[in-house]
């Protein structure tokens, strides 16, 4: 039997530690100038904490935007927890780092993309993450209800544009 350097798994637990590092800057001293996430995760993560309505609305995935209002992070070694706006409706939320699909900080043109294999494909390509170096597009909103004039301090949006 041989054995092989899982490159795939290691680069992806070097960038959640990347995520876990900057996620406690930021609890630590705040978001520093235009920085701000949108962090798309599988809500049906089984370590996944957040309402029911919010697991009813997006039973996959879910986009969430860390900028003017957050509350209550705490960064953990495995994931973090906030409580966010929506709607003017605060909600907690524990998202741990195995989570999360994409972390892009459009501030500053970064990203991140986790790919996984499905479990349906059979080639043995490891599991790959991708660094976004172009400016990403501008995120679409979901809900017409979330189009108000008046700004919002956290809106769910779709990275759909991001996807190849």
């Amino acid at each position: 039997m041989s054995r092989s350097i899982d490159y795939g798994n290691l680069m992806h637990e070097a960038m959640r530690g990347l995520i876990r590092k900057v996620l406690l800057d930021v609890c630590d001293r705040g978001l520093p100038g235009d920085h701000h996430f949108f962090i798309t995760f599988d809500t049906s993560h089984p370590d996944a904490e957040l309402a029911d309505w919010l697991f009813d609305r997006y039973p996959g995935e879910m986009t969430v935007v860390m900028q003017h209002w957050y509350d209550n992070l705490e960064v953990t070694e495995e994931g973090f927890s906030v409580t966010l706006n929506f709607g003017d409706a605060p909600e907690p939320l524990y998202i741990p780092y195995d989570a999360i699909k994409t972390f892009v900080d459009p501030s500053v043109e970064f990203g991140l993309r986790f790919e996984t294999q499905s479990d349906e494909e059979e080639d043995s390509e490891p599991a790959t993450t991708s660094l976004h170096t172009t400016p990403p597009p501008k995120p679409v909103v979901k809900d017409a209800e979330d189009k108000e004039e008046k700004p919002k301090d956290a809106d769910v949006v779709s990275l759909d544009s991001f996807r190849k």
